[in-house]
């Protein structure tokens, strides 16, 4: 196959946290977007970071949990609930490594 067929546009893709925990305390999913390709370096960094650095990490990822308009969903000087704030990082993580 010529590897110019796997080239594109990145889209935004939706993600939620549905799981059982989440759905009991919000009683719905909690959605977010990510672009479902991630620029090379931006992966690079990120993974680069993980277990090492974790203020990098959870920078980059913040930059990654968008709304549906492809804007951050955090930002500067806001924070979303440590446990919410994990489930999206798993939920990213996971996507990525696809």
């Amino acid at each position: 196959m010529d590897l110019t067929k796997l080239v594109a546009q990145p889209q935004l893709i939706k993600l939620a946290l549905d799981d059982e925990e989440t759905i009991a305390e919000f009683h719905e999913p909690l959605e977010f977007y990510i672009w479902d390709r991630q620029p090379l370096d931006v992966f690079l960094r990120l993974s680069n970071s993980l277990g090492t650095d974790q203020e990098t990490s959870v920078s980059i990822l913040k930059t990654l949990i968008l709304d549906a308009e492809a804007k951050p969903v955090v930002a500067e000087g806001q924070a979303l609930p440590v446990k919410i704030m994990i489930k999206a990082m798993a939920k990213v993580m996971d996507q990525l490594g696809k």
